[in-house]
């Protein structure tokens, strides 16, 4: 049985995705995962520097198509070792990401994600959502939270984030320049509006994220 809702089509499958989404999350979660994640700051603080030729500089934005570079500070190292590998692999489509991670190995990965995230968001003790969560993101709950908050390791943090970064992300699972298919199967039943809704929604979400530090001078 089809309920219209918001522009965007829910059914069983959507509510199925949720719950798979939520299972493969959790079961990803291990202490064997999580040590093998760890990085070493201060070694991914001298990898890092060309990183922060953008993602070091508050609101620096993607040439063409023009964007805002996303926030990294606060988001959990574990998923950001997951978005280097998509770039790497190629399952994540940007010419100047894959360029600079082809090169890399999971263990410089793991080392800058330590130091470009630095400190991470969490959740507050009583969240209180800022504004009306969108009808399209009652199934964006099961991993991202109300809050905007990953609930594992291996989901982003969304709070904080640039909203038309949010929304480039949306756009590109939709058209298939990310390869997710658990993403893909949400975002191809998402409208444009559902999309700038959603991305509005979590960006406006506290505590969020920030742009990442560059390392004092000594």
């Amino acid at each position: 049985m089809l309920k219209r809702s918001s522009g965007v089509v829910v059914t069983k499958f959507l509510a199925a995705l949720s719950l798979t989404a939520a299972s493969i999350a959790l079961a990803a979660f291990s202490p064997a995962v999580h040590a093998q994640s760890a990085g070493d700051a201060q070694r991914g603080a001298k990898l890092a520097y060309t990183c922060l030729g953008c993602h070091g500089i508050p609101n620096y934005k993607n040439a063409y198509p023009t964007y805002s570079v996303p926030k990294l500070r606060g988001q959990h190292p574990e998923y950001l070792v997951i978005a280097l590998q998509a770039y790497r692999s190629g399952e994540r489509s940007h010419a100047t990401m894959h360029a600079n991670s082809a090169s890399w190995s999971d263990k410089d990965f793991a080392d800058m994600a330590a130091f470009l995230a630095g400190p991470v968001v969490a959740p507050a003790a009583a969240p209180k959502p800022v504004g009306k969560m969108p009808a399209a993101g009652q199934t964006c709950v099961a991993c991202h939270g109300t809050d905007g908050i990953g609930i594992t390791p291996q989901y982003p943090t969304l709070a904080g984030q640039h909203a038309d970064y949010l929304e480039r992300a949306l756009t590109d699972y939709k058209k298939g320049g990310r390869k997710n298919a658990i993403m893909s199967g949400f975002a191809g039943q998402l409208s444009a509006k559902d999309i700038r809704e959603l991305s509005r929604y979590y960006s406006a979400q506290r505590p969020g994220l920030d742009t990442s530090k560059r390392p004092a001078r000594r």
